[in-house]
């Protein structure tokens, strides 16, 4: 059965499990985006392309203050869409700031597998964060919090027309 993005709903039981999960990780949220972002570069490499802050830099990825900083919005943005996704119904991110992820993704040449990797690695990383709570529903629910997200995003990708 394919997954359309609206069809699915997101339960109650799905918002309770990302909840505590996010609750349990927010105080680490800075540490945790960047786990979240070594991760990635770990299993895909070149995906450091993709950041212009990255190209040119001789810092460690670990140490680089530009990622550590894009790690931790990245992180909590996606957290908080997660958490508010079945009282809104939708994901809440900010439609200007949906428009600017989708035109940034299209402009730095984001694709799908990109996007696998990094649902890969972000269900890897909160896994990692809260053990004793994770489990196949926990796994499930952040699955579907961050498919929808990435199908908000994609909906945004194109170029942002001239004024």
């Amino acid at each position: 059965m394919a997954h359309s993005g609206a069809a699915e709903v997101f339960t109650e039981e799905q918002e309770a499990l990302v909840l505590k999960s996010w609750n349990a990780m927010k105080k680490d949220a800075a540490n945790l985006g960047l786990k979240l972002f070594l991760r990635i570069f770990e299993i895909a490499p070149s995906a450091t392309r993709l950041f212009s802050f990255l190209r040119d830099s001789d810092v460690p990825l670990d140490k680089n203050p530009k990622l550590k900083r894009h790690a931790m919005s990245v992180f909590v943005m996606t957290c908080e869409s997660a958490v508010q996704l079945r009282k809104a119904g939708k994901v809440t991110v900010r439609e200007t700031t949906l428009k600017r992820l989708g035109a940034s993704h299209f402009k730095y040449g984001v694709v799908n597998e990109h996007f696998e990797v990094t649902r890969f690695a972000l269900l890897d990383t909160i896994k990692e964060a809260v053990p004793d709570m994770w489990c196949p529903e926990m796994k499930a629910a952040w699955g579907e919090a961050y498919n929808k997200l990435v199908a908000a995003i994609k909906e945004e990708m194109k170029p942002i027309p001239s004024p």
